[in-house]
């Protein structure tokens, strides 16, 4: 009673300014507009007072205006058709000139057709719906904001936070409808999916409310985005309060069509909205704003001022000042020759006046309380939202979005580069969540009263240390276990929630295995977009692929990765009876040959003048040179060495001689204590151009990989054990067996660790990513999972996982994952001169030092000893004789005596000549 008193006496107050407006100036001339509304609901009262205000102000400051719209206000009673009939009402009886209205987008859809047919123009400031656009009729302006501008908005703060699946409530009518592609297209284009969408009738009961409730509590997905008229939001909230999808954990985003008028909402609503966030639509701050805001606060203190009433006091100023403008010529609606049949509406006439109002309105442009007022396409174009989070009564600013910067906390911010480190916290506000949570929530978790997620485990017969599915002999229930089991458990306990799941193998009823691993996620791939599918994920031995990436989503990899060709090994090395000169190279043998004779011969250049040991007879000599040389590899030989020169060359030699020795010694010991191991074949090239027949692991990947590299499909052979895969290979391709084999390392490792005596990996022909756990596209769990898996994979957890499961059988056989290449040297290599040139070099270098030393110094005596025997010849003759005998009766070990008197012959010799020949 006292919001329809105050509502009287503003309508009475109107009516007085309009009637002294009359009576001051008589010629003006009015102009009937109608205005079609539901009459008596809070947001019709707020539009019809600032249309009334609006009036009032604009011809209050615009005396000189010739024109004057008289509204003429029709109830459309809250129905589409009541909305059709009251504009057909207006246009008959009062031969309006233009529609402000109706209420709401299904109201519009039918008056754009009525406007459309009798030229009248329909300007709406409150119906949103992006349907009304493709009517496309020139007749029908929208003074507000499109639904669909706000998409990106809401995007934006889905992607900020990192969240990969939403769920959509709206309510069931054009209103909630037009939005979806749009929305939908937004969060596709940031990879977010829609599990499920949340239809809602007008007219819902309370109970079905409640059971549509019930069935998103069962849901693992936690963000909703509600877009619905208020009326339905307070009912919807407060049951949602009620079942308990408020807690901590959830998040609800508004769209503007609720967030503009939560002042509307009761109390009950608003309190049931604790923590959420909406998408409002900002209207900039300036002077004559804040003056209209203060003048509503003291006329209307029990309304709070929203953003449609500003659209419409702005809707009406550009009517006013459009039909102003267009004059006042032809406002008359055609003649309908009565005679023929015609349709009621027919009756009506075209209007004359409205293809000039509307092309004047589409060009009107001014400074409105709601921002810059231009249309274009026949609607306003927005540039700012802001986002806001319902805290008590009413909501507050966490930040804004602008179409160019994005989400911001201030708009006079300037724009900054935000690094890929950034946090949601610099780009809003501090938020308080449902439940009153600081956190910010995951967005998706298994449900405690929801179903378990059901996870399809391959069934293999081979290689059950993998993946294993057995029956417990006690209870006779299934039990899955193995290396990807029990990583895949690992990983949950290191998520930062409980998963609670069930492991179903993929078999037939029979216990044989239903397919591959290609079926499997097949299998997954094509119930993955239904809400209760009959697996949510994989977990095996599933190879991460390109072709399977593209239907599915995988983890992170939890194995190395890698295809390997392994072949059987054979000795290549014959023993027998001249397998003593292996060790070496045939250059080596004679380079060695040819500097022992080298070593032997400088020896016994310079050492044959002067000592006795390398004097003689021919023959002796030539024997004495190949004597001492190869003397020196086991024995000091017996011939001393007197000059510099010769021992600095020996002990150079003894040096050479040791490295050798011992270097062909531990190589002879290698060829003929160790087996050489080589690889049959050490390619799959060779394979292919030979044809050979080659095996592979079974329901694998590993099939279409070789049949692409050239392989014919009649020489691929597959396996199923470790055991059968050496069979195979035992019995070569004559007796129907392989040449060799194609694993992935995870098989590879626990083949080797088994038969590693016999086999040996050759080459990885094929790049793959490893095994990784399989999820429907944009499962949320993706994520989690990755990082669950990098936790376990870098602690000690997975080691010990690695360690348990792929312990070689056969002790002897190391890792070929931890010591790869147990034959680092398959190939026997011999020694060659490569290995000994420095030292040959010295050799080489010391010869021709000590060669080139002596010739010089004998070349410069014997010039000398010319000179003196011209002066004393038959002394130095005598001299030399007695010296001969000396020699002659000399032993090896000569007595006391006879060596002082060889010295004494010497120093004679030394002090009587300049040079002494020993130099």
């Amino acid at each position: 009673m006292k919001r329809n008193k105050s509502l009287l006496v503003f309508f009475i107050s109107i009516i007085i300014l309009v009637e002294l407006s009359r009576g001051q100036n008589n010629r003006k001339t009015e102009v009937n507009v109608g205005v079609v509304t539901d009459v008596g609901t809070v947001l019709s009262d707020i539009e019809m007072r600032c249309i009334n205000l609006s009036l009032a102000d604009f011809y209050s400051s615009r005396p000189q205006f010739q024109t004057r719209l008289i509204p003429n206000i029709a109830d459309s009673r809250n129905d589409v058709v009541g909305a059709a009939a009251a504009a057909l009402k207006l246009i008959k009886n009062k031969q309006v000139m233009a529609i402000l209205g109706p209420q709401t987008s299904m109201q519009a859809h039918f008056m754009i057709d009525i406007g459309q047919k009798l030229q009248v123009p329909i300007v709406s400031y409150s119906a949103t719906s992006p349907s009304l656009t493709s009517l496309r009729s020139p007749y029908f302006f929208r003074a507000t904001y499109e639904d669909s501008f706000q998409v990106n908005a809401i995007s934006s703060i889905i992607k900020l936070f990192g969240w990969r699946e939403v769920v959509i409530v709206y309510v069931d009518n054009t209103f909630g409808e037009g939005i979806m592609p749009h929305l939908t297209d937004a969060l596709q284009e940031i990879n977010v999916r829609i599990p499920y969408r949340s239809v809602i009738s007008l007219n819902a009961t309370d109970h079905e409310i409640s059971l549509e409730l019930s069935k998103m509590m069962t849901m693992p997905t936690r963000v909703f985005i509600v877009h619905m008229s208020t009326s339905l939001a307070s009912r919807i909230f407060t049951k949602i309060n009620e079942i308990g999808l408020m807690k901590a954990g959830y998040v609800w985003i508004l769209t503007n069509g609720i967030a503009d008028q939560l002042s509307s909402i009761n109390e009950t609503g608003i309190e049931a909205m604790q923590g959420v966030l909406g998408v409002k639509t900002y209207v900039r701050k300036f002077k004559e704003l804040e003056k209209f805001r203060a003048r509503w606060r003291k006329m209307f203190p029990e309304m709070e001022l929203n953003a449609f009433g500003l659209w419409a006091y702005d809707a009406v100023t550009a009517l006013a000042i459009a039909i102003e403008e267009a004059g006042t010529n032809n406002m008359t609606f055609s003649n309908v020759d009565l005679g023929r049949n015609v349709s009621e509406l027919e009756a009506l006439g075209l209007s004359q006046y409205g293809p000039k109002l509307i092309q004047i309105l589409s060009q009107v442009q001014f400074k409105g309380l709601a921002g810059d007022f231009r249309f274009f396409k026949g609607q306003l174009q927005p540039s700012v939202f802001e986002i806001v989070n319902v805290i008590g009564t009413k909501e507050r600013s966490i930040g804004f979005w602008t179409e160019e910067i994005g989400l911001v906390k201030k708009l006079d911010q300037e724009q900054q580069s935000v690094g890929a480190l950034s946090t949601w916290k610099d780009h809003l506000k501090h938020i308080i969540w449902p439940g009153e949570a600081n956190s910010v929530p995951k967005g998706w978790e298994i449900p405690t009263n929801g179903k378990r997620l059901r996870i399809g485990v391959p069934k293999r017969t081979g290689y059950t240390d993998l993946v294993g599915v057995r029956k417990d002999p006690i209870t006779n229930s299934q039990v899955v276990e193995g290396f990807c089991i029990a990583f895949f458990k690992a990983v949950t306990e290191a998520m930062p929630y409980d998963v609670s799941y069930d492991f179903f193998p993929f078999e037939k009823s029979d216990g044989t295995p239903a397919g591959d691993h290609n079926d499997l996620v097949y299998k997954l791939c094509s119930l993955s977009f239904t809400l209760y599918q009959k697996y949510g994920a994989v977990v095996g031995d599933t190879t991460i692929l390109a072709n399977r990436s593209s239907y599915v989503d995988f983890t992170f990899p939890y194995t190395k990765s890698g295809v390997g060709l392994i072949v059987p090994v054979e000795d290549q090395v014959k023993r027998d009876s001249i397998s003593f000169l292996k060790p070496l190279t045939w250059k080596l043998w004679m380079t060695s040959f040819f500097f022992f004779f080298l070593i032997g011969f400088t020896v016994w250049f310079v050492e044959h003048r002067i000592n006795p040991d390398f004097r003689g007879p021919a023959k002796y000599q030539a024997s004495t040179i190949f004597w001492f040389a190869f003397f020196t590899m086991v024995f000091a030989p017996r011939e001393r060495v007197l000059s510099f020169g010769a021992r600095l060359l020996v002990i150079t030699w003894y040096f050479i001689v040791l490295v050798l020795t011992q270097s062909y010694t531990a190589s002879l010991a290698s060829l003929l204590t160790t087996r050489q191991l080589d690889p049959t074949i050490t390619s799959m090239r060779s394979l292919i151009e030979k044809g050979e027949k080659v095996g592979y692991t079974g329901t694998s990947f590993i099939f279409g990989k070789l049949t692409e590299a050239g392989f014919a499909r009649s020489s691929l052979i597959p396996f199923d054990t470790a055991d059968d895969c050496d069979e195979l290979m035992r019995k070569g391709p004559e007796n129907g067996g392989v040449f060799a084999a194609f694993m992935e390392l995870p098989y590879m490792r626990l083949f080797l660790g088994q038969y590693c005596k016999a086999y040996q990996v050759v080459e990885e022909p094929f790049s793959v990513d490893g095994f990784g756990f399989v999820f429907p596209i944009g499962s949320p769990l993706v994520a989690d999972v990755s990082r669950a898996i990098l936790k376990v994979a870098e602690s000690t957890k997975g080691r010990d996982l690695e360690q348990a499961f792929f312990k070689n059988k056969n002790e002897t056989c190391p890792d070929p994952v931890t010591n790869p290449d147990p034959n680092p040297s398959t190939k026997s290599r011999q020694l060659g001169v490569d290995s000994f040139w420095v030292l040959f070099l010295i050799a080489f270098a010391m010869c021709v030092f000590t060669l080139g030393k002596f010739s010089f110094f004998f070349f410069k005596k014997t010039q000398v000893n010319n000179l003196w025997q011209e002066f004393n010849q038959p002394d130095m003759d005598s001299y030399l004789n007695r010296v001969e005998k000396c020699s002659c009766s000399s032993s090896p070990h000569m007595p006391n005596n006879n060596t002082q008197e060889v010295n004494q012959a010497n120093n004679q010799s030394d002090t009587s000549n300049p040079t002494s020949l020993s130099e």
